[in-house]
């Protein structure tokens, strides 16, 4: 009796553990399609709700139906994986709302992502526009005929429309039609024209052409400009001679600092005659690191060779 009691126990357990491992799943409740024509305002406009007719007593469907909208005036729960059996007509100037209320298998919980996923499967177009969802997992969708692309106002059958909600977690995610959705185009209005979508591939080859390198003047406008520099040694040394220099204590300094001198004047040589090279021939890469050089002798030796000019004129020679 013993054994017989703890066998029925475990096919017990083992009936209770598949049921109990199955995943939840995503859902929705609370849901409702609302057209609203322009300037209806506030809750106004058709409610269509997703229900089972054959839920309903057949001398109730005539208080809520009519033929040619299939409209509904009392609220109904949404009954998920039912879609509609007419199409939801969208004017020109018509606003379609989508509202419900998602769940993760009985708890209400705002996903990761839902959008509403429009189709066309004459043409394998698909569009999807996201739910506004708050917190407490209410979500809402609005769009107009001006939110479809082109290529949709040119179908000539009912679109479909399905509700897509999933996240992270194990919980399986929702995919099913909603509803039809049929576009009544304005007749006096042209369709806009569709813009052919970008398409990546090899494109044709690009050949550059770079700016030709910077050409130094001609010999004789170079020629011109060496001229007037040396004609203008000519007045320097006139006013140099006019101003008291002289070169009678050359001796003198040469004898004092001999090497101060003989650099700054040779760095002074130097930096002209690089600078003639970078006119000439040189870049400037090439430029710059012997100028710094030369600039780095021309201080030092500068300043020695000044230091022995200020001792002979604090000696009263000069």
């Amino acid at each position: 009796m013993r054994l017989q009691s703890l066998l029925s126990q475990a096919a017990l357990l083992l009936s209770i553990l598949p049921s109990a491992s199955v995943a939840a799943s995503w859902t929705f409740t609370e849901g409702s399609i609302t057209v609203a024509p322009k300037g209806a305002g506030v809750g106004g406009g058709l409610k269509e709700q997703y229900v089972r007719p054959a839920t309903l007593p057949p001398t109730s469907r005539s208080k809520f139906f009519r033929d040619d909208h299939l409209t509904m005036f009392e609220p109904y729960r949404l009954v998920p994986s039912k879609a509609l059996s007419k199409p939801v007509k969208l004017g020109p100037a018509d606003t379609l709302k989508v509202i419900l209320t998602t769940q993760d298998g009985k708890t209400t919980k705002r996903p990761h992502q839902a959008f509403l996923l429009l189709q066309d499967s004459s043409k394998k177009l698909d569009i999807s526009y996201p739910f506004s969802i708050k917190a407490s997992g209410k979500a809402k969708v609005e769009l107009t005929q001006k939110d479809l692309p082109p290529q949709f106002l040119r179908s000539s059958s009912p679109l479909s429309a399905s509700i897509v909600i999933a996240s992270f977690g194990s919980s399986e995610g929702y995919s099913s039609e909603a509803f039809p959705l049929a576009l009544e185009l304005d007749p006096n209005v042209p369709v806009p024209v569709s813009v052919k979508g970008v398409r990546y591939g090899k494109l044709p080859e690009i050949h550059h052409i770079f700016r030709a390198d910077p050409k130094s003047p001609s010999i004789g406008i170079s020629s011109l400009f060496l001229l007037f520099i040396i004609a203008t040694f000519s007045p320097l040394i006139g006013t140099w001679g006019y101003l008291g220099g002289n070169i009678d204590h050359l001796s003198k300094a040469l004898s004092d600092a001999p090497l101060a001198h003989a650099l700054f004047v040779g760095s002074i040589f130097g930096i002209e005659a690089v600078l003639l090279l970078y006119y000439i021939t040189w870049n400037l890469f090439q430029t710059l690191p012997v100028l710094l050089a030369l600039g780095v002798v021309a201080f030092l030796s500068g300043s020695r060779a000044l230091t022995e000019v200020q001792e002979r004129r604090l000696a009263g020679i000069r």
